[in-house]
């Protein structure tokens, strides 16, 4: 099948991809738009997790304050260039975040962030509720790191199933922007205040 500039630019404006990367998309998919549009997002993805070990040094700080005043968000994101700091995607990102965390209240940014005594904390609170429930003792350590697990998820931002698009998690909400932009992206810290809440 011949693959035409025609084709090459549809799929260039709906993925951002380069034209070469589109058009030998296209070839591998024997002109199925939809199926290159795949590959491509695949290759990307691919490309963004080898990013995310990158040094980001450059971003913004984004703020949210709830319509009643009672509820704010800051957070740091962090790019590795100023030019993809000032783009639309990365502050819509950025936006976003705050959204997320303003309703979900995540206290951790990633999984490593937890400290050691607050998870054995958690593991011991675990473990007295499967005794109690009269658990066999070889399968409460499954139970204990099954609920770790779900601790992570409700805890930790880039772990948290994002509120718009239950498909995806925050990170890979992340892995997608760093697909697009080329550099590595990351939450570098958030804080959220709620009025009266205790300090």
């Amino acid at each position: 099948m011949e693959i035409t500039s025609e084709m090459v630019k549809e799929l260039r404006e709906k993925t951002g991809a380069g034209i070469l990367d589109c058009r030998n998309a296209l070839r591998e998919t024997q002109g199925d738009f939809n199926k290159a549009v795949e590959l491509l997002r695949e290759k990307g993805l691919a490309a963004a997790v080898k990013k995310m070990g990158r040094e980001a040094k450059e971003g913004i700080i984004e703020a949210y304050i709830h319509h009643d005043s009672k509820l704010g968000v800051m957070v740091e994101l962090n790019c590795e260039t100023d030019f993809v700091a000032r783009t639309p995607e990365f502050r819509a990102l950025a936006k976003e975040l705050c959204l997320q965390i303003a309703a979900e209240a995540p206290t951790f940014v990633q999984r490593e962030d937890v400290p050691q005594e607050v998870l054995d904390r958690e593991r011991e609170i675990y473990r007295k509720q499967a005794l109690q429930e009269g658990k066999p003792e070889k399968v409460v350590d499954k139970i204990v790191e099954s609920k770790i697990e779900s601790f992570f998820k409700t805890n930790c931002l880039m772990e948290m199933v994002y509120v718009r698009d239950p498909q995806k998690t925050i990170h890979d909400l992340i892995k997608e922007l760093i697909a697009k932009v080329g550099e590595n992206v990351r939450v570098r810290r958030f804080v959220r205040f709620k009025l009266g809440e205790e300090i």
